[in-house]
């Protein structure tokens, strides 16, 4: 186990490449000793650490199809596009079942991250035991609009990306001086601000402080690439993003494109190989 952080950018099905690359890593018996997941980057999480090599792939496309997993109408009837009996109890309890025990032998240390609605600010939640601590991961993906808020210990959550999407600096505050960063974006991807804002004022009026956040995503994010770009020039991160730019949506429903990206995420994960080697190697 690499005394490193590992830290997994989120993005709805953009988070198969990290799949890929995560696969991997399991097949180089590659381990960290934290690692830090948001939202589809903390699903991955789970899955890498439970060490079940391409469920998470499978999850994300044996089930597309079916209503009760992602759809418009789960998202009418329930307020969640993405089923939550189905997606995180019936998928993970019968339908492709989770390793809860290889999962809960974990040495390191694991965190979700969420936003608090109240303060706009991110939450970095220990996740030790996924029976326990599902419904973490739950508000860790909970999208805005497309989700319903999640509660967690009293705090009103959604997506841990709307605060802070790639959490390279928690990780260094928390003494990892080194970090291994997955991204999803390709390295030219800077964010823009959000067109959907006038919607969100609206229905989160109640929550200020998370439209602020909402507000300011695309400012906070680029600055953290940049801190990323200068940390990677010191030698203290290491990151694995897409070769080229990733083109599917967060809510990406095509088979085929996603068992590409996933192939992609592995194929870039074999070309770093590596040079990845030799910045381990140096911890």
């Amino acid at each position: 186990m690499y005394n490193c952080g590992l830290i997994l950018e989120g993005g709805g099905m953009r988070g198969l490449y990290t799949t890929g690359v995560l696969d991997f890593f399991q097949d180089k018996g590659i381990e960290f000793e934290a690692c830090y997941g948001v939202s589809a980057g903390a699903a991955n999480g789970c899955n890498f650490l439970s060490k079940q090599r391409k469920r998470n792939y499978h999850v994300n496309t044996d089930y597309i199809d079916d209503k009760s997993y992602a759809s418009i109408r789960s998202l009418i009837k329930t307020g969640n596009f993405f089923g939550t009996e189905m997606c995180y109890y019936k998928i993970p309890n019968e339908l492709n079942p989770f390793d809860f025990d290889t999962f809960r032998s974990y040495e390191g240390d694991f965190y979700a991250v969420v936003t608090d609605c109240e303060t706009g600010q991110p939450m970095y939640l220990k996740i030790t035991d996924l029976h326990r601590d599902i419904e973490k991961i739950r508000a860790s993906c909970s999208l805005p609009l497309m989700a319903e808020i999640v509660y967690v210990d009293g705090h009103p959550c959604l997506d841990g990306g709307l605060s802070d999407s790639i959490p390279v600096r928690q990780s260094v505050k928390d003494g990892h001086h080194k970090n291994v960063v997955i991204l999803t974006r390709d390295i030219d991807y800077r964010k823009k601000p959000n067109e959907l804002l006038p919607f969100i004022k609206m229905k989160y009026s109640a929550y200020p402080m998370l439209v602020r956040a909402i507000e300011q995503r695309h400012v906070v994010y680029n600055r953290t690439l940049e801190y990323i770009r200068n940390q990677e020039k010191k030698g203290n991160v290491f990151v694995i993003r897409p070769s080229s730019p990733v083109k599917i949506g967060r809510l990406e429903k095509n088979k085929q494109k996603l068992k590409q990206l996933y192939r992609q995420g592995y194929k870039d994960a074999v070309a770093e190989y590596d040079r990845l080697r030799e910045f381990l190697n140096r911890l």
